[in-house]
């Protein structure tokens, strides 16, 4: 049987190019957090010169881990990413927990935050369309239960991410293509004439100690850290669509070097020119970086549109959700480590149609209930010793599967992915210390799934 493009059913077919796959990374990785997080920076960093160094260490890091991914990525190009590195790495048990953590919380209050992101600057460049407009509101069985116009554009936007990854993964690619493509020509075009016409000063960039911002310390070094790594975080969305990427042995690895390579000159242009329309002070004064550096270097009406233009960017990024969280349970679901029904592909389209309305049904219940932003919370710590266990499998795997083809081999080896491994090991230390109650109850949760995962490779047995 075939599908009606012609590839087998039953089969994911390998439909993203190099430029799908290069766009993808981009995409996934740039969100609206380039407009906020440079002001979360100089309030910890306030010196120009070492708050660029951050953004270009935190950038370096992240290229160590899309190094340690590259390889993993060539060795094993199926659907389910960093799912697939620790199942053959850590076991089945470890790598269920990686993607019973994604499902319940992780991947999912991600996907819940990006649309309510897209309402909320969608409603702040139409204001008729304001996300705290309230169009419902009871009390049931003691119970207020408040239904807002944010919440249903929200879920609306999920709804039809997920109408299109079903109907086809290249047209998804292409939403997340124009959407890339849109994002890099503004940078490019905010930075050309911010630089040659804005209103801004060049003597921003030049470090003054002046009253009111923080001294430069170790500890601040460390808190502004925090929000850059998170800005970094979305390439790995790449390495779960595995199984539909044309010639992955050779066009992840190149993908997500590429591609990270591309984010981190296109968030220093964007700070460059951040930096020259506000002082630090202003800088690490302001809540919307964003919104006040245009305003400065062309006009207050501008506003507007950046809300526009960062409603398109969360819409896009979480089109990537969409389509990498689903090839993880897909994937799961065929290890017999999740409900059997998520292993089903359409028999015309070939995507995984279960595990993508499942995905979808979930978010919105998080959506609507308003629990993604405590789940999210509790997760951080979990998300972040993933990166580490990512890194860790290539460590793992040299030793244990000498003998499996590498058509990429990590660059720097073994003392990159080391050196990455002491400064994650770190960060992950430091956010344990920080929120000890929501690390430990994301923990918690994890084990939550333990049962289910017994209890499934049971049934699978019989």
């Amino acid at each position: 049987m075939r599908a009606d493009d012609g590839h087998p059913a039953g089969h994911m077919v390998r439909r993203l190019t190099l430029f799908d796959s290069i766009m993808l990374v981009v995409t996934g990785t740039i969100g609206p957090s380039i407009f906020i997080v440079p002001a979360d920076v100089f309030r910890a960093v306030p010196n120009p010169g070492i708050a660029m160094l951050l953004w270009i260490a935190a950038g370096g890091i992240t290229l160590l881990a899309g190094l340690a991914c590259a390889e993993l990525g060539a060795m094993f190009p199926e659907a389910g990413g960093q799912y697939v590195f620790m199942r053959e790495a850590y076991g089945k048990f470890t790598a269920f927990l990686y993607g019973w953590v994604l499902f319940t919380a992780g991947n999912s209050a991600a996907l819940a935050s990006m649309g309510i992101a897209v309402a909320l600057f969608l409603g702040q460049a139409v204001p008729s369309l304001d996300a705290e407009r309230v169009l419902y509101a009871k009390t049931i069985f003691g119970l207020h239960l408040t239904i807002k116009l944010g919440g249903v554009i929200a879920v609306g936007s999920v709804i039809i991410l997920t109408a299109i990854n079903l109907r086809s993964i290249k047209v998804a690619a292409w939403i997340q293509n124009s959407t890339a493509l849109v994002y890099l020509v503004a940078v490019l075009v905010i930075v050309a004439v911010g630089f040659l016409w804005g209103h801004g000063s060049w003597s921003h960039f030049t470090w003054q100690p002046q009253a009111g911002l923080a001294s430069i310390t170790a500890a601040g070094i460390g808190v502004a850290m925090i929000p850059l790594f998170y800005s970094y975080d979305g390439w790995e969305y790449l390495s779960w669509v595995g199984g539909e990427i044309k010639d992955p042995r050779r066009n992840l690895p190149r993908a997500l070097i590429f591609g990270i390579f591309l984010v981190i000159v296109t968030y220093l242009s964007a700070n460059a020119v951040f930096l020259y329309a506000l002082a630090p002070m202003q800088l690490a004064h302001t809540t919307t970086p964003g919104a006040e550096a245009m305003g400065i270097l062309f006009s207050a009406d501008v506003g507007r549109w950046l809300a526009f233009f960062i409603a398109l960017i969360s819409f896009g990024s979480a089109s990537v959700v969409v389509l990498g969280g689903a090839r993880i349970y897909y994937s799961m679901a065929k290890d017999g480590a999740f409900f059997r029904g998520m292993k089903t592909l359409h028999p015309r389209w070939n995507t995984p149609v279960t595990s993508l309305v499942a995905q979808c049904a979930w978010v919105c219940v998080l959506i609507l209930s308003s629990s993604y932003d405590e789940l999210y919370t509790c997760f951080i710590f979990m998300m972040t010793l993933t990166y580490a266990m990512t890194v860790g499998a290539v460590l793992i795997l040299r030793r244990t599967q000498p003998d499996r083809p590498r058509p990429y081999r990590c660059f720097g080896y073994p003392w990159l992915p080391i050196i990455y491994l002491v400064v994650a090991s770190g960060f992950v230390l430091s956010t344990l210390f920080t929120k000890p109650f929501e690390s430990l109850e994301g923990l918690g949760f994890a084990c939550l799934g333990v049962p289910l995962y017994f209890y499934w490779r049971r049934q699978k047995s019989v």
